[in-house]
């Protein structure tokens, strides 16, 4: 018997992590471990249970009736959780709010194992905890942390997936702001930092053909971790390529992470465009002056995005001038918090 891991993304943005036996359906696999999700007739007649399989392989059998699930449904994605048996590690979207179905976000409390200014914009953050081991997120979602002393709470991407108990983050250091100034003032190791999370729809689907991946900023974070995921897979099936824009040279942050991915995986690339006029780099501008119609491969492409929302408009303006509907297109917008 084997058992897989099973992400089911709710409503809210909640991500909760259950484990499935093969030969057990993922509606009773979330009973048993005490998240109620929607479901009535349990036997593939009502279709209160219709989800979306995101990512994974699965078997739904025949024993449902074409009301509950079409076939046309379900080639596009949709599943029958009470019929849905997975074959390999599964990503379900659940069409309900974490607290309609009585789950929460999981919280961990960790400790700050280092803080420093990776440039005069980013903070890098890394944080350790007991529990960390045994956190499951997405390459590419997000938690929120509290900040110390507050009631307040900032999201931020992680930029690692989770090794020898420890997590990263890569943080906008603004000026003003909240976190950014206690990080930068008076935050040492040792410090204790509530973690909440995982949540978020911004993550890494299977690799079924070409990936285009645009960083902007600090939004270069989630890309790492999926990279993170790629290289401990072994490989990628399909080129990847990754645009990392920021404004100036001091800005660029974790380029040695890109060198290491692209020397562990034949099938990465990765660019790196600068703004200012008086950049060393070779590419500077916008990170849309550097995309190249190959990498858009006439839309046979799955573009991921994350960047400050004039970024999000502006290559989303550049694919409408191209004439280029890509297969998907997954992207995050980030601003700042006072």
């Amino acid at each position: 018997m084997t058992t897989y891991k099973i992400a089911l993304n709710f409503e809210d943005g909640v991500t909760r992590f259950i484990d499935c036996k093969d030969n057990e359906t993922v509606a009773d696999a979330a009973y048993r471990q005490k998240i109620n999700v929607p479901i009535d007739c349990r036997d593939g007649a009502c279709g209160a249970c219709k989800s979306s399989c995101e990512s994974g392989v699965f078997d739904m059998g025949n024993n449902y009736i074409d009301d509950a699930l079409t076939q046309e449904e379900l080639e596009q994605g949709f599943v029958l959780t009470c019929q849905m048996r997975p074959k390999s590690d599964c990503v379900v979207g659940i069409p309900a709010s974490s607290a309609v179905c009585k789950t929460t976000q999981s919280s961990l409390t960790t400790t700050i194992k280092s803080v420093r200014l990776a440039s005069d914009s980013t903070i890098a953050l890394t944080l350790v905890g007991d529990d960390i081991n045994k956190l499951t997120f997405l390459p590419g979602q997000y938690a929120n942390l509290q900040v110390p002393g507050s009631d307040a709470h900032r999201a931020y991407s992680f930029s690692s997936m989770p090794q020898d108990g420890e997590v990263s983050f890569l943080i906008r250091n603004v000026p003003g702001g909240l976190m950014s100034g206690y990080l930068t003032g008076s935050a040492k190791q040792g410090d204790t930092i509530v973690m909440n999370g995982p949540k978020g729809s911004f993550y890494l689907r299977d690799i079924v053909r070409p990936v285009m991946m645009l960083a902007g900023g600090t939004g270069l974070a989630p890309f790492t971790a999926m990279l993170d995921k790629v290289v401990a897979a072994g490989s990628s099936p399909f080129p990847i390529h990754l645009i990392y824009g920021v404004n100036n040279d001091t800005d660029l942050v974790d380029v040695e992470k890109l060198e290491a991915a692209a020397k562990a995986l034949p099938n990465f690339s990765y660019a790196l465009v600068v703004v200012d006029a008086n950049s060393a780099q070779p590419k500077k501008g916008y990170v849309t002056n550097h995309i190249e119609d190959g990498q858009l491969h006439a839309g046979e492409v799955d573009i991921y995005l994350c960047g400050p929302p004039p970024m999000v408009e502006a290559v989303n303006q550049y694919l409408r001038d191209k004439g280029v509907k890509p297969a998907s297109f997954h992207y995050e917008k980030f601003a700042a918090s006072a």
